[in-house]
């Protein structure tokens, strides 16, 4: 054996030998061609299954990365959002002054310690900063994107096929928008009381408070006196001018659903602004006019309080992080996204092939409700007002506990409730009875729900009232934020799957009830009783217009 580690034959004297010897430690020249070959072939076979093993495993370990991508980038994404959540709410409150829409040179102590005496008494308060909506941000991945054009052109598709398919069976064009002419019903009455709200909401509440601040400047006595009779108009205006006159008008006028939904909607949404306005402002006022810190009155402007009024959020803020422009394209494809019960009796058969008929249908108005209203028509608004802070909801579709969920479908509302209600609450309490002020906070829920369904739908029927209050709150405790598996995430969406066909079922058979069982003579206890519960085949009226 040389160098190199080549294995060379040595030079022999020609003999005659046998083809199958040789000598000791030389080497036979067909047995040097023969373990070649077969070197070469073994060498090839054995490369070959190498090869073959190593791209094996290069495809299995590319399928496990690109699954452990999708994993991690979406626990990622959601702990780095989670994480600049608290960190932008963290240094927010380092500066209470409100973020305005570029960057602003810091503030010297002397001015923290000014704006210190501008925090409500709870604290700092709901923290404003520029950010976008959750489906703005997912609709960027193509993946999603896609899905969501699946929906549209399923949507064109069901609407092509109801015209062809009429068209065919009719043998004309059939565009019948009966039942929408009657939902939406008395339009010019729903805008002149929409006017009228709208105007006593920004003059009476800042009026009011405009005067009231004048005898807090130590010019009139008794300020405590002034503001036990300021505080009782308001009160009086927030229950006869925004609570009984516009529910008066819905039920003497018998407004159809859509335009009482429009009318009831407004009236909670103002009545719920206008006391911000009042809850964020006072409190303020008391700590200027007692420290004498600022130079000028904190008395907001009319402006400011007008843009408030139109701003999607009921937390009242003199100034709001804004966009610097107004990307109207963005706005018109918000507005443009935006835009079979039977005469059965009422048995538990009937009720329970009612509640699974309706599943999807219910379920599918609640996911359009959410994306038309509070994605489309919230951003919609902000993007005309140029309102930067877009988080009017949160991952709600993720979440694995009750208590999640309430807090993260809607945060417009769930801001109100938590800070002027919870929050207010615990303060009058001194931090005791926390499940008390979680209780209250469920109830006025409830009876906001309650009602708004009581003047759309012209009866009382608390349905959703005894969903709130019943298997809501055991939810809220069963289903609490320690479950953070998949499976309560699932149990969290068969959930809602669930009470939203049982809300549809019932609404729906009482709706009928209603209209074709009238009462001969109605007393108290059978107008609150039900309709559907006593309503007989025999007693069918068939009223003149339905």
């Amino acid at each position: 054996m040389e160098s190199g580690g080549v294995l060379r034959c040595r030079a022999i004297p020609k003999m005659p030998i046998s083809p199958d010897k040789c000598l000791e430690g030389e080497c036979c020249p067909g047995e040097h061609h023969q373990n070649t070959r077969d070197n070469h072939t073994a060498d090839n076979v054995s490369g070959k299954i190498e090869v073959e093993q190593v791209i094996s495993k290069k495809l299995q370990l590319k399928k496990k990365a690109e699954y452990l991508k999708s994993d991690l980038m979406l626990q990622f994404d959601s702990q780095v959002s989670d994480l600049m959540d608290s960190l932008i709410e963290e240094a927010t409150s380092l500066e209470p002054a409100p973020v305005s829409a570029g960057f602003s040179p810091p503030l010297s102590e002397k001015e923290r310690s000014k704006l210190r005496h501008f925090q409500s008494p709870h604290g700092q308060g709901k923290q404003f900063v520029s950010r976008r909506s959750y489906l703005d941000e997912l609709f960027e991945v193509n993946h999603l994107r896609t899905i969501y054009h699946i929906f549209v052109a399923v949507l064109f598709v069901f609407i092509l096929n109801t015209l062809v398919v009429d068209s065919i069976n009719e043998g004309r064009l059939v565009l019948d928008f009966d039942l929408l002419v009657y939902t939406f019903g008395q339009l010019p009455l729903v805008v002149c009381t929409w006017v009228c709200m709208f105007l006593s909401a920004l003059v009476v509440p800042y009026t009011l408070f405009s005067l009231w601040s004048q005898t807090q400047s130590g010019s009139y006595s008794h300020p405590g006196l002034y503001s036990l009779v300021f505080g009782s108009v308001f009160l009086l205006y927030q229950a006869l001018g925004l609570g009984f006159l516009p529910a008066y008008v819905v039920v003497t006028n018998s407004l159809p659903p859509a335009s009482a939904a429009i009318v009831t909607h407004e009236q909670i949404r103002l009545m719920m602004k206008a006391h911000s306005f009042v809850r964020e402002n006072v409190p303020r006022f008391l700590s200027w006019s007692k420290d004498k810190t600022s130079p000028g009155s904190v008395v907001p402007q009319v402006s400011q309080y007008l843009y408030f009024l139109f701003a999607p959020t009921l937390i009242y803020k003199d100034k709001y992080p804004r966009n610097p422009v107004i990307r109207w394209g963005y706005v018109a494809s918000n507005f443009l996204q935006f835009h079979g019960i039977s005469q059965q009796m009422f048995d538990l058969k009937a009720v329970v092939l009612c509640v699974f008929n309706l599943i999807l249908p219910g379920m599918l108005f609640l996911l359009l409700g959410f994306f038309s209203v509070i994605h489309c028509w919230f951003n919609a608004f902000a993007e005309m007002l140029r309102f930067a802070d877009r988080m009017f909801y949160k991952d709600w579709w993720n979440s694995t506990s009750f208590a999640n969920y309430y807090r993260t479908c809607n945060t417009v509302v769930h801001d109100w409730l938590y800070y002027y209600v919870y929050q207010d609450f615990l303060l009058m309490s001194r931090k005791r009875f926390k499940p008390a002020a979680m209780l209250l906070v469920f109830t006025m829920s409830a009876v906001a729900h309650e009602y708004i369904l009581t003047l759309c739908l012209g009866f009382f029927y608390p349905v959703i009232f005894c969903l709130y209050m019943g298997i809501g709150i055991m939810f809220n405790f069963i289903i609490h934020d320690g479950r953070k598996g998949p499976i309560w995430n699932i149990i969290l969406w068969m959930s809602l799957f669930l009470g939203q066909g049982i809300s549809v079922c019932l609404y729906s058979h009482e709706w009928y009830a209603q209209r074709y069982c009238p009462l001969k003579e109605p007393s108290f206890l059978e107008l609150l009783k039900p309709r559907s519960w006593s309503c007989q085949r025999g007693s069918l009226v068939d009223p003149d217009g339905l």
